[in-house]
């Protein structure tokens, strides 16, 4: 069973990072749209009708997507005065209480968004912009991302009682006379 469990928990590490990587294609694409729709407006004043829409449907996507990545390298904001030790009963008391909060957060999420996304897919509903691209599109990144995020948090609560939490990178400032 452990070689399963390592197995689950290298699956789902490996999902988490090749949701960051698309999330961050996304931001690419997003930056290169925004300056496509720059160049357009003021240098041929020819306006687009697709780059806002596209880019706010991309940066819920990359916001629900990255959730996963940035949980798995530990990148949420830690505050780590006085439990600084990570193997210390505290540290990890406090690590399981932070991630069942989310847990439950993402798992309502998950439930509501995933009962909303199938209404409006099954109803074949598009938004009431101009593209108009189906609903699904714009209600998925909640429950896929919210599920993924919720995997993730099942992987690191693991992690905390093994003993297996990578130490975060030291983000100090160092000033230099």
């Amino acid at each position: 069973m452990n070689s399963a469990l390592q197995l689950f928990m290298r699956g789902i590490d490996a999902l988490s990072d090749g949701a960051g990587k698309i999330a961050a294609w996304c931001l690419f694409a997003i930056g290169f749209f925004i300056t496509y729709e720059v160049v357009m407006r003021y240098v041929f004043v020819a306006p687009t009708i697709w780059v806002d829409e596209v880019s706010r449907y991309l940066m819920v996507w990359v916001v629900f997507l990255s959730s996963a990545y940035v949980l798995k390298r530990q990148e949420m904001i830690t505050i780590e005065v006085f439990l600084a030790e990570p193997s210390s009963l505290g540290r990890k008391l406090a690590e399981t209480l932070a991630t069942v909060m989310l847990l439950i957060f993402a798992g309502t999420a998950v439930y509501f968004g995933f009962q909303i996304w199938l209404k409006y897919t099954l109803a074949g509903h598009t938004t009431d912009s101009y593209l108009a691209p189906p609903k699904w599109l714009t209600h998925a990144p909640v429950w896929v991302g919210g599920l993924l995020f919720s995997l993730q948090g099942l992987v690191q609560l693991i992690r905390v009682w093994r003993d297996e939490l990578p130490t975060p990178k030291d983000n100090t400032l160092e000033i230099s006379h």
